[in-house]
């Protein structure tokens, strides 16, 4: 059954990025009914563990400390990257897509709904499976790839640049921690900081 599901979720989620990006739904009703649905399913067949190897003081503060380390890499990164317009462009595109909504509900819906719900599903459900059959590092390999893969239908370079790194990041965390403890608070407070604090390309969406 857990495997049935998370073959299921990473469908689903892969089929939201490509229903959004072919103009067939928006984005920010798609993907977070999407996300919790596959969320709720994921606790439904395996319980999450927040961190069976770590203390969870410990997990939180390498989890938080990473997701702003993260954060700073990525600011980095795009202050160069940003130096090629097409990738300027798909930068200003990403941060285009919350002007819809407030800036505050964007962030509500993106550090309390949709990244909760793809840590339960991607580090409490499969990484968790997978380390159960396989072993926690084939188990952190297989998340990080599927979990890249997912978001290629986005057809937005950073964003499956974002997937790539930050993927590897969590489910590293998830590894050293066994659980979804620390992978979450970075994977917040990176997304969360993207959102208020964004690079360069979004600020120009921002004051515009």
């Amino acid at each position: 059954m857990e495997l049935a599901v998370a073959v299921a979720g990473f469908l689903a989620e892969g089929g939201a990025w490509w229903a959004v990006r072919a103009g067939r739904m928006p984005l920010w009703r798609t993907l977070p009914v999407t996300l919790v649905a596959m969320a709720l399913a994921a606790v439904a067949v395996r319980p999450p563990v927040a961190a069976s190897d770590v203390a969870v003081p410990a997990a939180l503060a390498v989890g938080a400390s990473s997701g702003v380390a993260l954060y700073l890499a990525t600011h980095a990164f795009v202050a160069i990257a940003a130096r090629s317009d097409r990738f300027r462009r798909a930068t200003v595109d990403i941060y285009s897509e919350a002007r819809p909504i407030p800036i505050a509900t964007a962030l509500v819906l993106s550090v309390v709904v949709m990244v909760p719900a793809e840590e339960l599903f991607w580090r409490g459900l499969v990484q968790a499976e997978l380390a159960a059959r396989h072993g926690v590092a084939a188990a952190a390999i297989v998340t990080w790839v599927a979990f890249t893969a997912v978001n290629v239908p986005s057809r937005s370079v950073p964003i499956v640049l974002g997937a790539a790194v930050g993927g590897a990041v969590w489910a590293a965390l998830a590894w050293w921690s066994g659980g979804m403890l620390a992978s979450l608070a970075s994977h917040i407070l990176w997304t969360g900081l993207m959102l208020a604090l964004p690079p360069a390309p979004g600020r120009e969406v921002v004051r515009s």
